[in-house]
């Protein structure tokens, strides 16, 4: 597989005394399983939630509790964390945390690290809703926004405390992928990339429909990815089970037709599209307006084809870069060749959908790029967000092309 995203990175992870620590756990072995090397700082509080131990063992290093420890300090000790560090990450933060950074105050081994630390640092709050609305916390988060800290807004939703409303911690997928972003460069800053995912739905009858296997997850990779690297991005997307990425602004639809649509709305403000969903070729040629009940023993299901979305946006392309993926289960690279040809893309994105790792509702792909000089590129196995960026670097190198 490629290299990890976050290969030789020293990630510090600043855990404070919330009942969302749990999901530090997970933030944890993601953030590993990228590839960094991850040092765990925990408050006094968090501590009755989830023990050092559970941290320690799952990122191979000692977990820092104290500021006083003699046998911490003498082994790394908070100026050496700060300095080591390429990126703090406090998830979960609570209300006291931030209030506390916010002005200043250094107290204990978290908050002297990120004091002494000048390397980028990513807020993830989570606190009771009525908390997080507080004049007095919006104050002390609006400090540290202004100071160059990164804040990354909780999710709303259904609180431990049974509370409705905004204060939860995102998934720890969400925050390993804005932390990510934190370190990835800033070339897609002031472009408007569109974004197409998912499959699209086409009715037969109010209970039935044609779809196909695509879960989203490419899509919503790249979606998250160009927003990390400072893009403005449109994800129009069919329906999926899966969490809109952080920053990004999300138009849901379900058949082709709204789909369609959507893009056209969002086209002529758009730099870049990345077209990624799995659009239905063929719907119904008529829609029932009741359940269609079992009669005669065969069914004939008469089929019209739908518009070609990414043709009708070649046609009209200017100065937009446009970016296809082609699925196939043979001759992919003829197929892909000649969908790169036939809708006037600047590359084409082809994968065997047959081949293990590479398949829908799979967290990695097996791709190769295909650009409009010729040229082929093949990328071995990674994970889809690995894809992404590799998709948005040549996308950067194309809007360069076309810029000069």
């Amino acid at each position: 597989m490629g290299e990890p995203m976050l290969q030789g990175k020293t990630v510090v992870l600043g855990v404070s005394g919330g009942i969302a620590v749990y999901k530090a756990v997970e933030l944890l072995r993601l953030l590993t399983k990228s590839g960094a090397q991850v040092h765990v700082i925990m408050t006094k509080n968090a501590q009755e939630f989830v023990t050092p131990l559970t941290f320690q063992t799952l990122s191979g290093n000692p977990v820092h509790t104290d500021l006083f420890s003699l046998y911490q300090e003498q082994e790394i000790g908070h100026i050496s964390l700060a300095d080591q560090a390429d990126l703090f990450v406090l998830a979960p933060a609570t209300a006291n945390l931030i209030g506390k950074i916010a002005h200043g105050l250094a107290d204990d081994l978290l908050t002297t690290s990120v004091m002494a630390t000048k390397a980028p640092v990513l807020v993830v709050p989570a606190m009771n809703s009525n908390m997080y609305e507080n004049p007095l916390y919006q104050r002390n988060e609006k400090l540290l926004a202004e100071a160059g800290y990164r804040i990354m807004e909780p999710v709303t939703g259904e609180l431990a405390c049974g509370w409705q409303g905004k204060g939860k911690l995102p998934e720890p997928e969400q925050i390993l992928g804005v932390a990510t972003g934190v370190l990835l460069p800033n070339d897609l800053l002031g472009c408007q990339i569109l974004v197409t995912a998912g499959p699209t739905r086409e009715e037969i009858d109010p209970v039935r429909y044609l779809t196909n296997y695509s879960s989203g997850k490419m899509g919503f990779a790249i979606a998250q990815a160009a927003a990390a690297r400072g893009a403005a991005v449109t994800l129009v997307s069919g329906p999926t089970n899966l969490q809109v990425p952080n920053g990004v602004k999300c138009v849901p639809v379900i058949s082709a037709e709204q789909m369609r649509e959507a893009v056209l709305a969002n086209y002529s403000v758009t730099d870049v599209v990345v077209k990624a969903a799995a659009v239905a070729d063929y719907r119904p040629a008529c829609r029932e307006d009741n359940k269609i009940k079992k009669a005669a023993d065969e069914l004939t299901l008469s089929l019209e084809k739908n518009s070609d979305i990414l043709s009708e946006l070649g046609a009209q392309k200017g100065e937009r870069i446009l970016v296809g993926f082609a699925a196939e289960t043979e001759r992919l690279l003829t197929h892909a060749a000649e969908k790169l040809q036939r809708k006037n893309l600047d590359m084409v994105v082809a994968n065997d959908v047959t081949s293990t790792g590479a398949g829908f509702d799979v967290d990695t792909n097996i791709v190769r790029f295909l650009f409009a000089d010729g040229c082929v590129e093949e990328l071995g196995l990674m994970t889809k967000a690995q894809v992404a960026n590799q998709l948005l670097d040549r996308v950067v190198t194309l809007r360069q092309a076309k810029q000069q």
